[in-house]
């Protein structure tokens, strides 16, 4: 593996990190505080399931929609941009608020905003992202990222604390103030998109709709005809299937179950949020022989599978150990998959792919909040989780263990 002398924290690499922990920490803070205002003011794990839902619904047709744009167009203008228009969103909200307007139509419309605004922004960062991580320092860069988006979980004890204390105005107000940090950071990136002027003649020269709907296709096709990419994205839609049911169930679950149960869910689930944290700096120190990626990632799948679907059935000292576990397989998963395929896809060709990749996770998991809101109010969410969980397991089973030649000739790449 070939590195490059600048290493890792160049200029640019440093800028979009301190940005987007900045965006993180705030969104951390105002978004659990926003699933407990749902759940205090409505006392619906229905109603709740509709909030999850509307917040993952555009982002099923925003990443293909925007996909071949950002391999047209400037990603990092893309990137503050929207930023700058969380910033308002967040601001007007805060606002209203705090004059006492909420209702659930107001929250319902103005998540579906903000989900529209995360899913563009998603694809963008995905797409762009890669462009700044010197050549052979791929593993540790995801690294850095999945342990800094790890790490603004320890805003959500915060968030619980503060909301009852002053109230969901503040936060949001805060978060409006983190986008803005973050946005005015990001205009100062200096990175050449070179792949806007390998692709502008394409763009002179050919009917602009025509065009945009010809990069469509191309995206779901690019993955469709790659063996490897297509079975990683069809065990990620039905993962994200898992992570949809889960999202709906767990929450409530645990409010309805124990007294301040919401402070319960955060220790088990912060330890999740701990044993990513170290996952992470452990793969900044070492690197994973590239031989063991594909093994290590399929084991990780269907261990966390059964992990995360027999959890509700445990003590809560048992769930917390293995939320550890889990935690720590899952962000080493989440390094070798990511890394390899931003690797893999041509720079050209990213915002096409995690456009189309993006869509199809969110069907997965827009799929599974619907399904689990349904089953959860006639079912109880321990089996309905551990339904979920087993289908995981056995698509982790199906569609990379047996595709192992495809699959591992991506993840066992030289980065």
């Amino acid at each position: 593996m070939s590195t490059d002398n600048r290493g890792l924290w160049t200029r640019d690499f440093t800028i979009i990190t301190i940005g987007s922990v900045i965006s993180m920490f705030g969104n951390a803070m105002s978004g659990f505080a926003l699933s407990l205002l749902v759940l205090d003011y409505t006392g619906s794990t229905l109603l709740y399931g509709i909030y999850i839902v509307l917040f993952t619904l555009p982002q099923i047709i925003m990443p293909v929609l925007f996909g071949p744009y950002l391999d047209r167009f400037s990603r990092k203008k893309t990137i503050y941009t929207l930023d700058f228009i969380s910033t308002a969103v967040y601001g007007l909200a805060a606002f209203l608020l705090a004059k006492g307007g909420f209702s659930f139509p107001f929250l319902a419309a103005g998540v579906f905003i903000v989900g529209s605004i995360n899913s563009i922004y998603m694809t963008a960062f995905q797409s762009f992202y890669p462009l700044l991580i010197t050549k052979g320092y791929y593993q540790k860069a995801y690294s850095i990222s999945s342990v800094l988006e790890t790490l603004s979980a320890v805003m959500i004890p915060v968030s619980a604390y503060l909301y009852n204390l002053v109230g969901i105005a503040p936060l949001l107000a805060a978060n409006a103030f983190c986008f803005f940090i973050a946005a005015c950071m990001e205009t100062q990136i200096r990175a050449n998109e070179d792949y806007i002027e390998q692709r502008k003649g394409e763009r002179d020269s050919e009917d602009a709709k025509k065009q945009f709907f010809t990069d469509i296709r191309k995206g779901i096709e690019y993955i469709s005809n790659d063996r490897g990419l297509r079975s990683i994205a069809a065990y990620f839609t039905v993962s994200a299937l898992f992570g949809g049911c889960t999202s709906v169930l767990m929450l409530p679950y645990f409010k309805s179950t124990w007294a301040n149960g919401e402070y319960i869910y955060m220790i088990v689930f912060g330890m999740a949020t701990f044993g990513r944290a170290m996952a992470g700096m452990l793969h900044y120190r070492f690197i994973i022989p590239s031989h063991f990626k594909y093994t290590i990632a399929l084991v990780v799948y269907i261990s966390t599978s059964l992990i995360e679907g027999t959890l509700l059935f445990l003590p809560v000292i048992v769930m917390a150990v293995l939320m550890l576990m889990s935690g720590m397989m899952g962000v080493t998963s989440y390094t070798i998959r990511i890394s390899a395929t931003q690797t893999y896809v041509p720079d050209g060709m990213k915002g096409r792919f995690n456009g189309a990749f993006n869509m199809l996770n969110t069907v997965g998991m827009l799929c599974g909040e619907i399904s689990a809101g349904a089953l959860g109010d006639v079912i109880s969410p321990k089996y309905v989780i551990l339904a979920f969980g087993l289908i995981n397991a056995l698509a982790a089973l199906i569609l990379i263990g047996r595709n192992r030649q495809s699959v591992s000739a991506i993840y066992n790449t030289q980065q």
